[in-house]
């Protein structure tokens, strides 16, 4: 029997040429993301911070998936000088580039999200390139002062941090898209709502939450698997090929919270992330 997912993997593009890089492609959306790029024979770097889980990650998606050329290479995304050397070790592999996801988040943990380790980040890209990075509907109720974005200031929320920092995600995407647009650059930016997962996202949540999460998430949640689809999507679909500046949601277009449509407001929080990263703003795309 033809199952939905089944249906959905068929408008996809067997793909052996294509490189693709998951941040937090070890656990949940991330992890089925990394498989099903594997399935359509992309060679998957999966960017992540534990080396042992990752390389166990690694060889149950070459034995699935029938495909060799998946790869880890350590990361860790809480440390600029961390994501700097994962760029020299990807570069000096001698891969092109064309899907970057990023997935990795975590979300009501302790007031750590603050702190961004090391100086420096090098970005890349190469022709033919996709950015996909995954955002959520929480964006919508999120608040955020592109002078302060970490909100030092007030004391510290868990929901808040969570909801700041996908609103941000956007707004990073939406900036990026429209300095790629400007200078005439094949490399596209789209972002993708998963919906609400069950994964271990919730982990770190009240503990009421975990419960409800525990008896009824196969019912009520998506599966990792059906959460990673708009992100495959967004990555291998025909039809999206030299298509940015989009918001999927199951697939299909929809619209960000106005406030993430304020290019003024994307342009603050864009200079302020270099500035903190310690890279030139624009990083020599030459448009304000």
């Amino acid at each position: 029997m033809l199952t939905l997912r089944a249906l959905r993997a068929t408008v996809l593009v067997y793909a052996p040429d294509r490189v693709a890089i998951v941040t937090g492609g070890t656990d949940g959306i991330g992890l089925a993301t990394a498989r099903r790029l594997g399935w359509l024979g992309m060679r998957v770097v999966i960017a992540g911070n534990n080396a042992a889980k990752a390389n166990d990650v690694v060889s149950r998606i070459r034995e699935e998936t029938k495909n060799e050329k998946v790869h880890f290479l350590f990361c860790d995304l809480a440390s600029l000088r961390s994501v700097r050397k994962f760029a020299r070790d990807f570069l000096s592999r001698g891969f092109p580039l064309h899907v970057l996801v990023n997935n990795a988040g975590v979300m009501m943990v302790a007031d750590v999200g603050r702190r961004v380790r090391g100086p420096g980040w090098s970005p890349w890209h190469r022709p033919r390139t996709t950015v996909v990075t995954v955002a959520s509907a929480t964006h919508y109720v999120g608040e955020l002062d592109p002078a302060d974005p970490q909100d030092r200031k007030s004391p510290y929320s868990a929901h808040a941090a969570y909801a700041r920092s996908k609103l941000a995600l956007v707004l990073f995407s939406q900036r990026l898209q429209r300095l790629l647009a400007a200078r005439g650059d094949p490399v596209t930016a789209n972002l993708v709502d998963p919906g609400v997962v069950d994964t271990a996202l919730f982990r770190h949540v009240w503990w009421g939450t975990r419960a409800v999460q525990r008896a009824l998430g196969w019912l009520l949640f998506k599966t990792p698997d059906e959460g990673a689809w708009t992100s495959v999507y967004a990555a291998a679909a025909p039809e999206l090929e030299g298509v940015g500046g989009r918001y999927l949601y199951n697939e299909a277009e929809t619209q960000p919270l106005g406030l993430a449509r304020d290019v003024e407001l994307q342009a603050q929080l864009w200079a302020e992330s270099c500035r903190l990263a310690g890279i030139p703003d624009g990083m020599g795309f030459g448009v304000e």
